[in-house]
């Protein structure tokens, strides 16, 4: 997919602020606000904008103890892998699930009220599922992410 110039100027734009108004965007980058939001659209279309996220602070809904967790399946079948996928992305507990190659089949990251609500998470949910062969836990001191990315130059 080639973005040009504007369309990487205007995803800069969105990404640092997604709530900007059209007219703004269009400001920033030099162009018409007619020509922004024909532009934003056809992002849009393109599947390149997928939607905006709201960031929660987790601490200030309870939710201030955060972890990574890695989880081996066995057997690794795609029956076992989809159901579990499945099953813990649906827990509240839940902000994300990756799901990898290599010595884990997923990394969950989770975000839980203190340390008593964790161990019950992987206690009572996690090591109570028959297909889970292997839990390695790992506390989040920080959790920095970075808001913007840049498109991959490509040749024009």
């Amino acid at each position: 997919m080639i973005l040009d110039a504007l369309d990487t100027a205007i995803l800069a734009e969105l990404q640092s602020d997604a709530r900007r108004s059209n007219r703004d965007v269009a400001a920033a980058v030099g162009v018409s606000p007619t020509t922004a939001l024909d532009r934003t659209r056809a992002l849009r279309d393109r599947g390149v904008i997928t939607g905006a996220s709201l960031d929660v602070n987790l601490a200030a809904i309870g939710r201030p103890v955060q972890a990574m967790i890695a989880v081996r399946i066995r057997p690794p079948s795609r029956h076992n892998i989809e159901t579990f996928r499945n099953w813990v992305s649906s827990l509240p507990d839940t902000l994300g699930v990756f799901v990898t190659s290599g010595t884990e089949d997923f990394l969950i990251h989770v975000a839980v009220a203190d340390n008593d609500s964790l161990y019950a998470f992987v206690i009572d949910k996690l090591t109570e599922r028959a297909e889970i062969a292997d839990v390695r836990t790992s506390i989040v001191y920080e959790h920095l992410r970075k808001r913007e990315i840049t498109p991959v130059a490509t040749g024009t």
